[in-house]
């Protein structure tokens, strides 16, 4: 959880303005009108409003039952391309922006690419003309998390972080799907184990995931699937040794390939490689094919999400209810009972065998 940035003392734009010793307007040309003042002074202003606990001109404060901006704000910690170009944030999006549509609301996208620090992440979420937020998978230690947080506006998270006072919950049991996946394997007779994962911290790593780095990411969904993994594994009376887990900085089909030549080559042993989305495997695959594996004879490769892609392709993997989940978070944040108090909504998923895992060779 993002430790409390709430100030003790709430400063004002006038106070601001005359500890400055420049106008309001000046003081609100820093949010709103940037290009009104040189660089030197915008970042005058708003260190001194971080430091102050200014949050900066609201442009609604308003609760989401008046309905005044008329827009629900969506947080998406990735560069605004990734929602259109990842398939389960695309089906996330179809959701909610049916929800929105039904309502008669409208859905704006916050810029919320990685890069940017506390203040500028500060300054692009209080510009947000929105009565409430959707916050889709984020890590728990992000800046547009603890700037959405200052607003205190109606919010629904997806997925993560979880535990956010306050705030309703739309997800799955992640470790409990993975599990059901992992036994899957095991039980065909599979004992060494890899997991291709996406990033674990907001650092971007691309490498060998130890003990200490699964033990301290700040995103919840990765480690529970790995969790997932490590019960089932645990449970067969299979050691830490049998698990070998990568960590992919890049979430697309050629990160997911690289990434899988990478691990297979820490580790020749492994005869299954679970991913724990299916862009990963789906770059598993590609790897398999391009190198001459033979899926599922020499290697089984499973995913997660049960995208259309996936799905067509006969990857063994979990199917969770993307779109379901965009339609109950629009849902929950626009219902006119909405009273702030937190409620949890967990969706069922589904193991969907495929032609991509099979016994391991001997078995």
């Amino acid at each position: 959880m993002p430790r409390s940035r709430h100030p003790h003392r709430q400063a004002t734009l006038a106070s601001l303005a005359a500890e400055l010793k420049v106008s309001r307007t000046t003081v609100s040309n820093a949010y709103n009108r940037p290009d009104q003042l040189s660089a030197e002074l915008r970042e005058r202003v708003l260190e001194a409003a971080k430091r102050r606990g200014y949050p900066g001109p609201d442009p609604v404060a308003r609760s989401l039952r008046t309905r005044k901006a008329g827009a629900v704000g969506l947080l998406l910690t990735e560069a605004l391309s990734y929602s259109f170009r990842d398939p389960a944030a695309m089906s996330f999006l179809a959701g909610l922006s049916e929800s929105c549509e039904e309502a008669g609301e409208g859905l704006l996208l916050i810029p919320a690419g990685p890069g940017r620090d506390d203040v500028e992440a500060a300054a692009v979420v209080q510009q947000a003309g929105v009565d409430g937020f959707v916050v889709y998978s984020v890590a728990d230690d992000d800046p547009y998390l603890a700037a959405v947080l200052e607003r205190r506006l109606p919010m629904v998270v997806c997925d993560q972080p979880r535990e956010i006072a306050g705030a309703a919950l739309v997800g799955i049991d992640d470790r409990g799907a993975m599990r059901e996946l992992a036994d899957h394997l095991l039980a065909m007779g599979h004992n060494e184990i890899g997991v291709l994962c996406m990033r674990l911290g907001r650092d971007r790593r691309d490498g060998p995931a130890d003990a200490e780095r699964l033990q301290t990411p700040n995103f919840h969904v990765q480690r529970e699937r790995i969790a997932g993994v490590q019960d089932a594994m645990a449970a067969a009376g299979l050691g830490p040794s049998a698990l070998t887990v990568y960590e992919c900085a890049e979430h697309t089909v050629p990160a997911g390939s690289a990434a899988a030549a990478r691990l297979l080559g820490l580790n020749p042993r492994i005869t299954a490689l679970v991913c724990t989305t299916d862009v990963l495997a789906l770059g598993a695959l590609d790897h398999a094919t391009r190198t001459g594996v033979d899926v599922p004879g020499a290697l089984s490769v499973t995913g997660f999400d049960g995208v259309t892609e996936a799905l067509r392709a006969g990857l063994t993997t979990v199917r969770q209810p993307a779109e379901e989940k965009g339609r109950r978070a629009g849902a929950l944040l626009l219902r006119e009972s909405h009273s702030g108090v937190s409620s949890v909504e967990m969706l069922p998923t589904e193991l969907v065998p495929g032609r991509t895992a099979a016994p391991p060779v001997g078995r």
